[in-house]
């Protein structure tokens, strides 16, 4: 979607979710099965299916995806967009936006090795390239709003309630 376009497309939809707070309320769904022969899950992407597997450090193939990659593209998309969007609004041209994340994991907690070391990213950095004629104070707001609206920088920084259900499916 061109920037006017965008911003042309977002007052409205303000409005409403201003006036209707339930009208913005949005349930995001994905689904996967896990294969019966192999350590992989088949996610339905809207594109296709993704095939994850476990990564090779963990005694993985290598042929599928690893999760911890995809949470980190997950990442880098929703804070492209989330960018592009703040400078939209904002007037700020972008000639090009280049996005990186990375973040550390200690196996170790992944393998079961050792009790006290939590499974899951210790650090995850993101890092952003800008190509524009804007000002280091423009630069700083660009950052403080792609913190602020990105969905997925947001959700993991918040760690909100979680919750995990599990029942035998009947054939």
């Amino acid at each position: 979607m061109d920037l006017v376009t965008f911003k042309n497309a977002q007052g409205p939809i303000k409005e409403r979710y201003a006036k209707d707070t339930k009208a913005a309320l949005l349930t995001l769904r994905a689904q996967g099965s896990a294969d019966e022969a192999a350590v992989t899950c088949k996610v339905e992407t809207g594109r296709g299916l993704a095939l994850a597997g476990i990564h090779p450090k963990c005694g993985g193939s290598g042929l599928e995806l690893c999760s911890g990659d995809m949470l980190l593209e997950a990442l880098i998309a929703c804070a492209g967009v989330s960018m592009r969007a703040a400078a939209a609004v904002l007037g700020i041209a972008l000639r090009s936006v280049n996005v990186r994340a990375e973040g550390d994991v200690d196996l170790r907690g992944t393998l079961g090795i050792d009790p006290d070391v939590p499974v899951g990213f210790r650090e995850i950095r993101l890092a952003f390239d800008v190509d524009a004629d804007v000002s280091a104070a423009q630069l700083d707001q660009l950052a403080e709003l792609t913190d602020k609206y990105c969905v997925v920088f947001q959700t993991i920084q918040s760690r909100p309630k979680t919750s995990v259900s599990i029942k035998q499916a009947r054939h």
